[in-house]
């Protein structure tokens, strides 16, 4: 056995002394008083400020959501396996937030901003918090610049501003998803960002989802969040202040942003959830008090600014699910007085063919015109009214046969408008195949055709105009409104192919 010698001790209590550095830090700390179902009661810490980060002794954290004399309540962002009754938690002084930079871009991350996908760590540029302020008035300007889904029925009838705030309304199975995802692979080459949360939905709807967006080369331009069913309560109840956060870290750089909220009746339940655990007092069918204000302040972050911030935008498009088609529920109405206009999908529509399955009258977008092009505008022209015309006309005529002509006429051009509103998953039309289509509707070239036919003649009619009058649709893209002469042009290419093409394919009823 060695033994150390006195002047050894010596010379290492010397140079300890001599390398000593006295440190000053002042930390508050509490421990643990109760956890369970991802929510932890804390005591000793008397000075945290609501929605700010604490740290456990095994470095989870912690987001404070309850502050009481004696205690707070914090949800756990993490795995609550290793904290229990005695660990010690510490104050961190900081607001919850997350990373946030252009690396962002083409990853799939969790509610927290970390990568899920597998590529590897994301290089942040910046540091943001996930609850802010939405700009003032004075910072905004009006919705006046389209965003384009490439859905015929929602391009025509209920226009999307950059900006604006458009509720996606219905019951489940009905093509909530399908709508905004086609709004996201639009934005191809229009130097749009998007980025897709998922709130409470199976890791397999977002793989399938990630998929989709690989394959048509949206994932280039996307973020997608992902705060899966597996997740606990409160990843899923943050997750959409944190993607909101990355939004606003283009948007204040004076880019255009597209974020989609799927879905918010979700996000109310996981909410709701953590309420009930926080002991706050529940109130309509459970909700905590505050459940307006949860997406009140969410979805006013979505803006246009001025011209002095660098004229960004966030344009949302939450999703809210029904049930047995009830948009007077809590949550619905709740969300419905928040944004901009909806547009709600109807189960009879959908399962009659009718896709996407978008109810005229219920829908509305109350900027209006202002988000149309001038092209768009002239060339949708009365389809709306056109099309509400119809389905009261269609009620009346099953009743009976005795129909006069002018009736007759209105019944097959407003069948021939729904067949040419249906549309195809993962195929949005650009802005001239949807005038020129409105355009053809407009003199009636489809009118006298079999429902059946339609389908393929309007596929026809748009291989003929990409084949024959390709730089007609260059200028309408480029232009974007309609003068007389280009009217005419389109008018006179419609009859051209109306007058021989169709007779050569006897597409006609007989």
């Amino acid at each position: 056995m060695s033994s150390i010698s006195s002047e050894e001790i010596i010379s290492i209590l010397r140079n300890e002394i001599e390398n000593f550095e006295m440190i000053s830090e002042e930390k508050e700390v509490g421990s643990v008083v109760w956890v369970g179902d991802g929510i932890a009661t804390i005591y000793g810490i008397g000075h945290a400020m609501y929605g700010e980060i604490v740290i456990f002794e095994n470095g989870v954290r912690g987001m404070v959501q309850d502050i009481k004399r004696e205690q707070i309540g914090c949800v756990i962002l993490g795995k609550e396996d290793e904290i229990c009754e005695g660990t010690k938690v510490t104050r961190t002084g900081k607001r919850a937030g997350i990373p946030v930079g252009d690396a962002y871009l083409g990853r799939v991350v969790n509610a927290l901003g970390e990568a899920v996908d597998g590529k590897g760590a994301i290089e942040a540029a910046e540091y943001r918090a996930i609850e802010q302020e939405a700009p003032g008035i004075a910072d905004r300007q009006s919705v006046h610049e389209p965003l384009e889904t490439g859905i015929l029925a929602i391009d025509a009838m209920f226009p999307i501003g950059r900006g604006q705030r458009e509720l996606i309304i219905g019951d489940r199975q009905t093509g909530k998803t399908s709508i905004a995802l086609d709004a996201i692979l639009n934005q191809r080459g229009k130097d749009v960002v998007c980025i897709y949360v998922a709130i409470g939905q199976k890791s397999s709807t977002i793989a399938r989802l990630v998929h989709t967006l690989t394959k048509y080369d949206a994932m280039d331009y996307s973020v997608v969040f992902a705060a899966t069913a597996s997740d606990s309560a409160s990843l899923q109840y943050i997750v959409p202040y944190a993607a909101t956060a990355l939004a606003e870290y283009f948007m204040y750089q004076g880019r255009d942003v597209l974020i989609v909220y799927d879905d918010l009746s979700k996000h109310a339940v996981a909410y709701r959830a953590l309420s009930l655990l926080l002991e706050r007092s529940p109130g309509r069918e459970a909700y905590p008090g505050d459940v307006f204000y949860l997406h009140s302040r969410l979805l006013e972050r979505a803006s246009r600014l001025s011209d002095a911030l660098g004229g960004g935008s966030i344009t949302a498009l939450p999703i809210v699910e029904t049930q047995a088609g009830d948009v007077a529920a809590y949550i619905p109405t709740n969300v419905i007085s928040i944004t901009d206009g909806q547009i709600y999908l109807e189960s009879d529509l959908f399962f009659s063919g009718m896709r996407p399955a978008v109810n005229v009258g219920l829908s509305v977008s109350r900027v209006g015109g202002a988000a149309q092009t001038k092209a768009m505008k002239r060339a949708s022209g009365t389809i709306r009214i056109d099309l509400a015309q119809y389905r009261e006309m269609e009620v009346f005529a099953q009743f009976g046969s005795d129909l006069d002509e002018t009736t007759r006429e209105q019944l097959r051009h407003g069948r021939s408008l729904m067949e040419l509103l249906k549309q195809p998953l993962c195929h949005p039309l650009t802005l001239a195949e949807q005038v020129i289509l409105l355009a053809a509707a407009d003199d009636r070239a489809f009118s006298d055709m079999s429902a059946e036919r339609i389908g393929e003649a309007k596929e026809q009619f748009l291989e003929y105009f990409a084949a024959h009058h390709a730089a007609l649709l260059d200028r309408i893209n480029e232009k974007k409104t309609l003068d007389d002469g280009l009217w005419d042009e389109i008018m006179g290419a419609v009859k051209t192919w109306k007058d021989g093409y169709l007779h050569e394919k006897q597409m006609y009823e007989k």
